[in-house]
């Protein structure tokens, strides 16, 4: 094969490879997105989850003292 007609076809290939790329680097973005959605959501779960908590405690407080069951 003479190397004029070797050119074009490894010019296709790379091409074919950076197009492969690309559609991976998509790809790693949308589940990256996914990803961070997932972990926004937690985040958000988990501040519920600590106001609830603390509100716990506050009535508990509340109630041991109404009780003397620890020093005022």
């Amino acid at each position: 094969m003479p190397v004029d007609d070797m050119v074009p076809d490894m010019l296709r290939r790379i091409q074919a490879g950076l197009d492969q790329l690309r559609d991976q680097g998509r790809e790693v973005v949308t589940r990256l997105g996914r990803i961070e959605t997932s972990v926004a959501d937690v985040q958000g779960q988990l501040a519920e989850h600590s106001v609830r908590m603390d509100r716990m405690n506050s009535r508990l407080e509340r109630i041991e003292k109404r009780l003397d069951l620890v020093e005022a």
